[in-house]
């Protein structure tokens, strides 16, 4: 009796004996029959919410037990000794303690269910599809949650969903069949124990108990299981403190025991904050200041020592380490151009072997001669013959009749309303509706009165009606649908009630709201005493049935939208003669009606043949089922009714509450026509509904399933049996085959067995064929699924409006194998797929809305949704509330299951459903699921009647709005389609054979090099540009003491604070004259000898510049340091120390500041303070001059130490010469044209690389004024930096990524406010981006489209490029070209290929120049394997070789390996005598039809990455940014992002910058977009607060960092998620 039928061969299960539920405490030996009646009605009411999860387990248990407190007999039998003797322990009894009960009746509670609901069968499956992972002993990693990211309303604010489904066609309605307690006798569960879900300290977390720790039994029948081998682990499982190379060598993981109650991560409670990640900061200098920080806690090669997300990540490793099931086939070969999809057939797919099918004809329609010719005759004939009789009864909200409406009063008030409508709605009684003007019908479900007047009103009018739901609010799912329904057809009028026209929402003047998407309605009220008597002499207009439209009943689509599908007059009055030939309906029967009357099988037999046929109908509205869902039984009861239409769901309903009233006789019904007896689980539904109600005078050949659809309308119907007559045959199929389209009896694997039961025959006066669903529509064989295609004059004939839907739904001609049409009478899709069986009975198995297509094999949502129900559901998820949907994703569909959780189900409970889930599907269904989404009770979307909204649910979770509160993704088991890992071959040719090879191909080897960095022989050039004679100084100590003499006024530096003012300027002299007092002081100190390394510990300014020379002034080398960070010495203060220790300094020259940080008693607390070298405070230094200012014997002695923390995390020094330095200064004065007139804005961090020395160099060399402004300041006044360029007249300004963003992102906005405080940036002729990266082409993008009102060109802004070994390759300066910008293929570029595609071609990268090439700069391609030069088409590593390449690196050690490595290296062949330095970056050059400076063409270079950072995945390279790129498109929630690998699984970590509600809809969205433009699976998503990634001072991610933080557990992530 499966949900979905899996049953066995045919067999109906016995009847399930039904024992009335016991309260835990009070009902152990009491008879609830002797219970006065109000009691029983009570306890059944509290059974209903319970199962509908409108209480919780505790409430339950609370209510019931002061419900039965003053009939509990007082002597108990004491209670058994379960499992064999062992009494309870403490521990296990709490609040379900086991009391006496029969073995045959189990206790209902909340994580168990009714026996009622049993589907033995299906479970059985289920559970044997279980047992089959118990041998993988393995745990699934378990997502780790912040506690605030999503707290449970308490369960009273929390009105839980109807799990009841409504009357639409809900997914699911019946589906809720629970796992029965016996499902734990044979059962591997890990925590299935009976007891209830709200009691914490029982067997739901018995999986986390010692194995050897004594277990109670919670029944006296049921075996506690072993802990189960998909145990989640819970968040805080804490693995042995193992070094990680030691657990990934064995890869065992203990699983501690971990207390049940224990607190997810709390924000507050943490120690061990992380030591770079620092709130309330903002993203700018303060943050890039406290993170460029060296990893001061490695050990080895950065691997934290222990760690519980490592050990998470082995869990999720070795849950991959699974053999997959093979791929259906094998799907992709990577060409490295496209993906080419290569099917290879399997050759054990099960095709169709029967012969070609043949139309089935249904019996004739018979012509009665007294049957009226169309409805409104029926109407009008009862009303005059038959005026007493009663046409239908209404129930109030109890369920009590609220009047009865006769034959006479439906005629007369039609009549009034439809003379009212035709003659008194315009002003001088003028016609504003005419005939076949279509008019909405907006009734409650409640008025079913009210409605027929209105429809029937409108027939008698020659008016189409349109009925529809009532919108409830503005933002009503799918309003705006319904509104393109009516728009399509055109309708104006709109009748309601009174009542219903007051609940309507109003607009403030109490105006009917206009909705969203909906036409200008009028609103008419068709209560009587609003319409007017019609005169004597007018009668209505009665015509014979004809094709015109009688009404349009709603419709939606699979994607959302409403359609109305137009039913004829005469197809109207054909489809009531057949019902009532196929029923075998008799004038003046009773019918008791539960469905929706507005459409469907409600309207056809509820409102239209019940009229023809004049049959009393009992209207049963939904608010009445969910208040006493035995309503519809009772009436059938009292009204003797011989016929009624239920759902499923009506009749669970019914057994849920039948014991409240033994009294009442289903004896009267002929016929019980069930609405979904289509469902795969209205076989089950139907069995346990005669079971029980047999006792009650229900006879088996009563039940009456059909299938209908509202084009198609009745497809077929089981016909009521003749009494004694056997029932008909079920068919038991097997998934397997279903999923390929063919019908093969199930034999082997009774697990994957689909049972359902025929629908009956075809409809009188029909012709059916099956055709293929999709393609051109051919005949199906004999043992193949398709769909149903029915001819008949009883249908609906087009989709109002919308001519082209229709003729592909309408007008089908079927064809056969040879594609030739079988005839020319057009049939009408139904959407049902199914077969027709032995004796032409049709057999339906799904919907063609509901097929789900995977590796082209074919799955029924409602199958999935059966099985998922039958995992232990009513613990975790509501029963009625489950959605099934497919998405597209990297070229194939993916199942989703989204489903409701209960607001009592722990993070436990719900993981470790989700988790049995997914096996239970991948088991039987043999396919996996890609995500399965739990979200809060009562959040997915609701259609009006309280089914889920199918479509919005989708696109919902497309849009990342779902707001799920338990997320599972499992790309890695259901993406079999990825293409084969990439295998690199060895080299079997030499480098110079390549070499070789691209010359004869015609490519050039990949070099290029900037213009000549000579003397200048010409004197009027040295004169124009203001250099002194051609001499050219050697060292820059001897350039500012020239200057002092010669230009002592000028102005080299004016330091500016946040307002713009100047707070600090330099001349030539002030600074030489600083300069000697600092030397003056190093020289007296005993201890400070020449040669020896000082630290510069200075905020940005003219201090550390004058420090900078008077150390040179001195014969010392200086290193600057960035100074710590005063509210964070923790994390900033190790790095200052690291620095120091490793430079070997001899003395820290500060400010008094400083001196007292450095000494103060916070600055302890992270390092040892008794052991800094001697500190100068340069404060208050006497006015002394040195004895002599220091000039070094040789221009290659070392002038200054360069320190820097690489992305990586490495901490770097390298030498820079005094030759060198000079170069650099001279090749930066001839590339931008400086010279002592001009002025340049410097907006940079002054430590390192040519930040360093744009700040502190270039003005002394070449004699420019540089405007520093600290980037600091931008952060008190984001408007300073562009105020400062418009007050100087700014030619040209550098600036560094972090400031343009800040500009970007805070000034956006502010275009107009800052035009009007006279900003212009039209002077700026070039702003400098100085980078170490790839240029980020959309940064700076934004950054000219935003200012280009103020003027700034958008030629003006463009990078740098510079590394460790050389600190500046490439600065656009003022003469060469403009920087080009090329696109390149990334598919080509993971193959380290460069091929060049157009702008805007799919997976096209664009990258930008990274400025020209300095003077006396050559760089070259090479192949970082080989060493050898590679052609321009190729990525490679960039060498360098200048004048101002770094000597080595300066290291504690002197790493002898990585200086031969990295400087000083030589081409494998090509050309062995040049020296080049390895920057550490691919690229690519490409020559460009510009001219550079020379006339020749000029050779552009593009970086596209650092090596050290790219991702080795698949046998393919990988750049991080690009993957960032794609993730931060993702969600509009995603500020930032950032990636890394670890043991090869891919790690997203994406800060969020919305509410942390929005924390687990990144997840999928995350996964999916870098599997569809990356052909990669995430293993493991991280959500972390906006900060949290650590950026450099020059605003790159330090993803090394980042990596070690979270793998030692530092980060405090809102949401961790493991992809399966």
């Amino acid at each position: 009796m499966a949900e979905d039928g899996h049953v066995a061969d045919g067999a109906v299960p016995l009847p399930v004996p039904v024992c009335p539920p016991r309260d835990s405490r009070s009902s152990a030996g009491m008879d609830l029959a002797t219970l006065p009646k109000e009691v029983r009605d009570q306890l059944a009411e509290l059974e209903l919410e319970l199962s509908e999860g409108d209480i919780t387990q505790k409430g339950y248990e609370k209510k019931r037990g002061k419900l039965l407190a003053p009939y509990i007999i007082q002597n108990e039998v004491p209670p058994l000794q379960s499992g064999g003797g062992a009494a309870p322990t403490p521990s296990s009894s709490g609040s379900s303690t086991s009391h006496h009960r029969h073995s045959h009746c189990p206790r209902r509670s909340g994580g168990t269910r009714d026996e009622r609901y049993r589907s033995d069968v299906h479970t059985e499956a289920v559970q044997a599809a279980l047992a089959q992972h118990k041998e993988e002993k393995l745990a699934l990693p378990m997502p780790t949650k912040r506690r605030s990211t999503y707290i449970q309303s308490p369960t009273d604010t929390h009105t839980p969903p109807d799990s009841s489904s409504s009357s639409d066609d809900d997914e699911s309605s019946g589906a809720g069949l629970q796992s029965p307690d016996s499902w734990l006798d044979s059962g591997p569960q890990g925590s299935t124990s009976s007891s209830s879900s709200s009691s914490s300290s029982s067997a739901s977390h018995s999986d986390h108990r010692s194995p050897h720790a004594p277990q109670t039994h919670m029944h006296t029948h049921t075996h506690s299981p072993a802990p189960h081998p998909h145990t989640p682990l819970p968040p805080h499982s804490h693995s042995q403190p193992v070094a990680l190379a030691e657990a990934f060598a064995h890869a065992q993981i203990e699983v501690g025991g971990a207390c049940p109650g224990q607190p997810l991560l709390q924000r507050g409670s943490r120690v061990d904050r992380p030591t770079n990640t620092h709130r309330g900061l903002s993203r700018g200098q303060s943050r890039g200041s406290m993170m460029e920080t060296a990893d001061v806690r490695r050990s080895g090669k950065g691997v934290p020592v222990s760690s519980r997300v490592s050990t998470k990540i082995q869990q999720l490793l070795n849950t991959l380490k699974r053999p997959k099931r093979p791929p259906l086939s094998d799907f992709f070969t990577d060409d490295q151009q496209e993906i080419v999809e290569v099917p290879r057939p399997d050759p054990n797919t099960p095709r169709p072997e029967g012969r070609q099918v043949i139309p089935v004809k249904g019996e004739p329609l018979g012509v009665v001669s007294n049957w009226p010719p169309s409805l409104q005759a029926a109407l009008a004939r009862w009303g005059a013959t038959q005026g007493k009789s009663p046409a239908l009864t209404a129930l109030d909200i109890t369920g009590k009749p609220l009047y009865t409406l006769t034959y006479g009063k439906l005629w007369s008030r039609s009549l009034k309303l439809a003379y009212t409508l035709l003659n008194k709605l315009g002003a001088k009684n003028e016609q504003v509706l005419k005939a076949g003007d279509r008019v909405a019908l907006v009734y409650p479900n409640s008025d079913p009165g009210m409605f027929w007047v209105a429809f029937y009103g409108c027939l008698l009018a020659e008016l189409i009606p349109v009925p529809i739901e009532v919108p409830l609010s503005k933002k009503d799912v799918g309003s705006g649908q319904v509104g393109f329904q009516l728009g399509s057809c055109g309708v104006c009028f709109a009748l309601t009630s009174e009542t219903c026209l007051k609940g309507l929402p109003k607009t403030p003047t109490g105006e009917i709201l206009q909705f969203k998407g909906w036409p200008r309605l009028k609103w008419v009220v068709t209560d009587s005493k609003y319409l007017t008597k019609p005169s004597k002499d007018w009668q209505p207009h009665i015509p014979t049935a004809n094709t015109d439209p009688a009404y349009i009943e709603y419709k939606v689509s699979k994607e959302g939208t409403v359609m109305g599908v137009a039913v004829s007059k005469v197809g109207m009055v054909t489809h009531c003669q057949a019902l009532t030939q196929a029923c075998n309906y008799t004038e003046g029967e009773t019918m008791v009606n539960v469905l929706d009357f507005k459409k469907d099988m409600g309207l056809w037999h509820g409102v239209l043949t019940s009229v023809m046929n004049r049959i009393h109908t009992v209207s049963v509205p939904y608010a009445v089922m969910k208040a006493c869902p035995l309503s519809w039984v009772q009436r059938v009861h009292i009204h003797k009714a011989r016929v009624a239409v239920v759902k499923c769901r009506d009749l669970h309903w019914a057994m849920m509450s039948h014991r409240e009233q033994r009294d009442v006789s289903l004896a009267s019904l002929r016929m019980l026509i069930v609405a979904d007896g289509a469902n795969p689980w209205s076989v089950s539904s139907c069995d346990a509904f005669l079971n029980l109600f047999q006792a009650y005078g229900l006879k088996p050949e009563v039940i009456c399933p059909c299938a209908s659809s509202a084009e198609a309308m009745t497809v077929a119907i089981r016909r009521p049996g003749v009494p004694g007559t056997p029932l008909p045959a079920r068919a038991v199929l097997s998934l397997g085959g279903l999923s390929h389209g063919v019908i093969r009896v199930n034999t082997e694997d009774k697990n994957s067995a689909l049972t359902v039961q025929d629908v009956g025959h075809v409809m009188p006066g029909a012709l059916m064929c099956i055709v293929k669903p999709d393609g051109p529509p051919m005949l199906c064989k004999t043992d193949e699924i398709g769909e149903l295609v029915v001819n008949s004059r009883a249908g609906g004939t087009m989709y109002y409006g919308l001519p082209g839907l229709t003729k592909n739904t309408f007008e089908v001609i079927p064809v056969n194998a040879s594609g030739a049409p079988i005839g020319e009478i057009p049939f009408v899709r139904s959407g049902l797929l199914g077969f027709v069986g032995p004796g032409s009975l049709i057999f339906v198995v799904g919907k063609a809305e509901g097929l789900l297509i995977v590796s082209g094999r074919r799955h029924n949502a409602d199958d999935l949704i059966a099985t998922a129900l039958a995992v232990e559901p009513i613990k975790t998820v509501y029963r009625g509330r489950i959605a099934v949907f497919s998405v597209t994703v990297f070229y194939d569909e993916r199942i989703v299951i989204v489903a409701e959780q209960r607001p009592d189900a722990s993070e436990e409970d719900s993981f470790q459903w989700m988790s049995r889930v997914l096996q239970a599907i991948d088991s039987i269904h043999l396919v996996g699921l890609y995500c399965l989404a739990l979200v809060p009770a009562n959040t997915l979307p609701k259609t009006p009647l309280g089914g889920i909204h199918l479509s919005e649910s989708k696109q919902l979770f497309l849009d990342g709005a779902l707001h799920p509160c338990n997320i599972l993704m499992c790309p890695h088991s259901s993406v079999t389609n990825l293409p084969k890992p990439r295998q690199k071959q060895p080299v079997g040719v030499g480098p110079a054979s390549i070499m070789l090879g691209n010359l004869v191909a015609g490519k050039r080897i990949a070099h290029a090099a900037g213009r000549d960095l000579g003397i200048i022989e010409d004197q009027d050039l040295v004169r124009k540009l203001c250099m002194w004679p051609t001499v050219m100084h050697q060292f820059l100590t001897e350039a500012l003491q020239q200057r002092a003499q010669t230009d002592p006024d000028h102005v080299l530096y004016v330091l500016l604070n946040s307002k713009g003012t100047a707070v600090c300027t330099a001349t030539c002299m002030q600074l030489h004259k600083r300069a000697e007092k600092i030397a003056a002081a190093l020289m007296e100190r005993s201890g400070i000898n020449t040669g020896e390394n000082v630290i510069l510990l200075y905020p940005p300014g003219i201090d550390l510049i004058a420090a900078f020379y008077g150390c040179l002034y001195s014969g010392c080398i200086p290193v600057t340091v960035r100074p710590p960070h005063p509210q964070n010495l923790t994390a900033t203060l190790p790095t200052v120390r690291m620095i120091i220790d490793v430079s070997k300094a001899a003395c820290i020259l500060t400010t008094q500041f400083y001196v007292k940080i450095l000494r103060s008693k916070d600055a302890s607390a992270s390092v040892n303070i008794k052991t800094w070298p001697i500190i100068i405070d340069t404060d208050d230094l006497p006015r002394k001059r040195p004895a002599y200012v220091y000039k070094p014997p040789s221009a290659d002695m070392v002038a200054y130490l360069d320190f820097s923390v690489s992305t990586t995390g490495m901490l770097t020094g390298v030498k820079m010469s005094h030759a060198a330095v000079s170069a650099l200064c001279r090749s930066i004065k001839l590339q931008c044209e400086l010279y002592s007139s001009r002025q340049i804005a410097i907006c940079l961090d002054p430590y390192c690389g040519l930040g360093f020395v744009l700040w502190c160099l270039a003005s002394v060399y070449s004699g420019h004024q540089s405007i520093l402004i600290p980037p600091a300041e931008l952060e008190l006044s984001l408007g300073v930096w562009l105020s400062v360029l418009t007050q100087y007249r700014i030619r040209d300004t550098f600036c560094s990524y972090s400031v343009m963003e800040l500009c970007t992102k805070g000034l956006g906005g502010q275009t107009d406010a800052l035009k009007a405080r006279g900003v212009n940036l039209s002077c700026v002729r070039s702003c400098v981006v100085v980078a170490e990266e790839r240029p980020r082409l959309s940064l700076t993008h934004s950054f000219s489209k935003l200012f280009k009102d103020l003027g700034l060109s958008p030629r003006a802004v463009s990078t740098t490029f510079g590394s460790r070994v050389n600190i500046a390759i490439c600065l656009q300066g003022t003469t060469g070209p403009d920087p080009s910008t090329a696109y390149v293929d990334m598919k080509s570029l993971r193959h380290d290929r460069v091929r060049l595609v157009e702008r805007g071609a799919p997976q096209s990268l664009p990258l930008v120049e990274s400025g020209t090439i300095l003077p006396g700069v050559r760089v070259v391609i090479v192949n970082p394997e080989t060493r050898g030069p590679v052609g321009d088409s190729h990525l490679g590593e960039i060498w360098v070789n200048s004048p101002h390449t770094a000597t080595g690196y300066y290291t504690i050690y002197d790493e002898e390996n990585l200086q031969a490595d990295h400087f000083n290296v030589h081409l494998s062949f090509g050309d062995p005598h040049t020296l080049w330095s390895r920057t550490g970056y691919l690229g690519f050059v490409k020559r460009t039809e510009l001219t550079d400076s020379s006339g020749g063409r000029h050779d552009a270079l593009f970086v596209v990455g650092s090596l050290d950072e790219t991702l080795e995945l698949r046998g393919l390279r990988y750049h991080p940014i690009d993957i960032e790129t794609s993730v931060s498109r993702a969600h509009r929630s995603i500020a930032e992002s950032a990636v890394f690998t670890w043991t090869n699984l891919l790690v997203v970590v994406s800060e969020l910058c919305g509410s942390e509600q929005d924390a687990l809809d990144l997840v999928p969205l995350v996964t999916s977009v870098v599997l569809e433009e990356h052909h990669l699976i995430v293993g493991v998503v991280v959500v972390v607060d906006p900060g949290v990634i650590p950026i450099n001072s020059r605003g790159e991610k330090q993803r090394m960092h980042l990596r070690d933080s979270f793998l030692a557990d530092q980060l405090d992530p809102i949401y961790v998620a493991y992809n399966m």
